[in-house]
């Protein structure tokens, strides 16, 4: 983003109405129009406009799942592009096709999507959840590092409270999340804590590899240095010391 603190607080404003509504209305007339527990939107939007009603909605169902699937495939290349031109990963997954996609990134993660196939659709969505749960809870922990490591780290956009507020802030999601992760099945959270595992190893075993020069590692000098703020502060308390 070019001005997130001036577009992030606007689009997750809209982004709240959007989803809210999109999801309010919907369940305002089904709830209205069934009188069950037991019910889809399909089967609603058949009793209250007939079976095209219904194909529209199952069509737009369909649509909606590929866009979310593509966005978040897009959003995983894009994370591996982004961690190649820092340097924390090979040089490949830097590579571009010709329209500017991360061609690597892209085949890397179908690759994951085709060897989650072998999960059925609940517990794909239950160790997903719980990955991005583990995800949620070491960004809590980076984020009050952060704050108390860097504190004049370059910030465009900024939570107005202190550390102490950060930390309080924290807690409530934690132990929500807490409760989700104690609720799933065992299977999944052996595949879960495998894939943290084969991550954190995953980690050294790179640096290895990039001491060892077996594999490309560059990173763009053109990229900005999200703590030159703190860098410079540590620099010139050093020359005043």
């Amino acid at each position: 983003m070019d001005n997130p603190k001036k577009t992030l607080p606007k689009a997750l404003f809209y982004a709240l109405i959007v989803v809210v509504s999109g999801y309010l209305f919907p369940l305002l007339i089904g709830t209205g129009a069934i009188d069950s527990d037991k019910w889809c939107f399909s089967d609603v939007a058949k009793l209250v406009g007939g079976v095209w009603l219904r194909g529209w909605v199952q069509v737009a169902a369909a649509m909606s799942l590929v866009g979310m699937f593509v966005a978040e495939m897009s959003g995983d290349s894009f994370q591996l592009l982004g961690m190649a031109e820092r340097g924390m990963l090979p040089a490949f997954f830097a590579k571009r096709s010709r329209y500017g996609t991360p061609l690597v990134g892209i085949l890397f993660s179908a690759s994951g999507v085709i060897l989650l196939s072998w999960l059925s659709f609940k517990e794909i969505v239950a160790a997903e959840n719980f990955l991005y749960c583990l995800g949620i809870i070491f960004e809590f922990i980076s984020f009050i590092r952060l704050r108390i490591k860097y504190p004049a780290a370059s910030r465009p956009f900024k939570i107005p409270v202190g550390t102490v507020g950060s930390i309080l802030l924290c807690i409530p999601p934690t132990i929500l999340i807490g409760a989700v992760l104690a609720l799933s099945s065992l299977k999944v959270a052996v595949i879960s804590l495998v894939a943290v595992v084969i991550g954190l190893v995953m980690q050294p075993c790179l640096k290895h590899v990039e001491k060892k020069k077996w594999l490309k590692f560059s990173e763009n000098s053109d990229l900005p240095d999200p703590l030159c703020g703190a860098a410079h502060e540590n620099s010139t308390e050093t020359l005043v010391q």
